[in-house]
């Protein structure tokens, strides 16, 4: 494992990528209502970030054919836009990382349209809240599965899962980088447990649902889904380790 602590030149061009990340989303809540279609988010959003100067990092990696990922009710992650459009009741996962001058920022929200089940809204509120209290581990010498841990406790204390198949990252120069941020402990963390050190940037992404936690990949060999159909969310931010705490970039 190879940590890549960042100068704080680096760190102030992060924050340029988390600006336009931000904003893109602040857009996002804006534009995702009824009859909007995901694929017509994906134009509007890319078209925000290339204005603002940045790069829509996802469009490509891996070849992946879209510039964000539109994740809806029971998908988890990596969900393509397309003409499908959005319906009263459904929740809208959001995900989308920026480049600029060569540094990433990533973050994600999830959306309600229109009045939502009261189920779903404990479900977004829950996987929003675990990532406030992740954040609040993010000290120098604090321990990163201090960060994993405050999100398992809290979300299944609420009588909900914790996704296991996918987790947080590094990030700086690439989109992904070390270390891995499971949002659970395990036997294998703690044996690679890492100190956090002023630096570090992290993207912390709680992904949460409503059933069991066991996942399967669509026919499309991207989007993510609960084996059981039941409602997933996913929120993310992209922080730096400070000697007081986390400094968010992508508010």
């Amino acid at each position: 494992m190879v940590i890549k602590r960042k100068s704080d030149r680096e760190i102030e061009i992060m924050r340029s990528a988390g600006r336009i990340v931000a904003g893109a989303l602040a857009m996002a809540r804006e534009i995702a209502k009824e009859n909007v279609s995901t694929e017509d988010l994906n134009t509007r959003l890319e078209r925000y970030v290339l204005q603002k100067g940045g790069i829509p990092v996802f469009k490509g990696y891996r070849g992946y054919p879209k510039s964000i990922c539109t994740s809806v009710n029971e998908e988890i992650v990596h969900g393509i836009p397309d003409q499908r459009k959005l319906r009263i009741g459904d929740i809208l996962s959001v995900d989308i990382g920026v480049e600029f001058n060569k540094y990433v920022a990533d973050a994600a929200i999830t959306i309600p349209i229109g009045e939502i089940s009261e189920e779903a809204r404990s479900l977004l509120q829950v996987c929003e809240e675990s990532l406030n209290k992740a954040i609040e581990k993010v000290s120098a010498n604090n321990k990163l599965s201090e960060i994993s841990r405050s999100i398992q406790e809290y979300v299944e204390s609420k009588g909900l899962s914790v996704i296991r198949d996918y987790t947080g990252h590094g990030i700086g120069r690439q989109m992904h980088e070390d270390p891995q941020i499971p949002n659970f402990v395990s036997k294998e963390l703690l044996r690679a447990d890492e100190i956090l050190l002023q630096g570090m940037a992290l993207a912390i992404e709680p992904m949460i649902c409503v059933g069991k936690y066991d996942t399967e990949v669509l026919k499309n060999k991207w989007t993510v889904v609960t084996k059981d159909r039941k409602l997933s969310a996913h929120f993310e931010h992209t922080v730096v380790v400070t000697e007081n705490g986390a400094e968010i970039l992508t508010i």
